[in-house]
């Protein structure tokens, strides 16, 4: 668990007993705060250079109060959240629509819901909502997700 807070910077996850499976209605929630540090390392590897991202007068200057966490850095939860919880899982689509900025130190709860879920073969395809909200409660993101899970049993956190 200590190399897993290190390497996905999260605070809390949701948790399941033992014996329970994934069900229409669950929710999987994380949270986490983004760093100016990730903003650099997400720059370095996705070659996105916007200088509301890394430059904190140039996003006052556009009328932000801060730097922005690019908005598919902020996405990027929602994989990690299933992928947590089933390890294997195949994440096959997402639609995202951006509803207000996201700030560096911001405190962020991502949060997956699962809509419907059908079995086929050894696997099974499941649609969730996804979220993100601010500290605030204020809906940052969301959308739709698909993805292949290869159980419905959640690991052990």
């Amino acid at each position: 668990m200590a190399i897993k807070r290190a390497l996905f910077n999260y605070v809390s996850v949701s948790r399941y007993s033992s014996t329970s499976l994934l069900k229409t209605g669950d929710k999987l929630k994380q949270t986490r705060i983004f760093s100016s540090q990730d903003l650099v390392d997400y720059s370095k590897v996705s070659f996105d250079a916007n200088p509301l991202h890394l430059d904190p007068q140039y996003a006052r200057d556009a009328g932000f109060s801060d730097i922005l966490v690019p908005g598919m850095l902020v996405a990027s939860f929602f994989p990690r959240i299933i992928a947590t919880h089933f390890p294997g899982a195949v994440y096959a689509s997402q639609t995202l629509n951006f509803r207000s900025p996201v700030y560096v130190k911001e405190e962020i709860v991502g949060e997956v819901e699962a809509t419907n879920i059908r079995g086929s073969k050894n696997k099974y395809i499941a649609k969730f909502i996804t979220r993100c909200y601010n500290n605030t409660g204020v809906v940052v993101l969301d959308g739709e997700a698909m993805a292949v899970l290869p159980t419905l049993c959640p690991a052990q956190l």
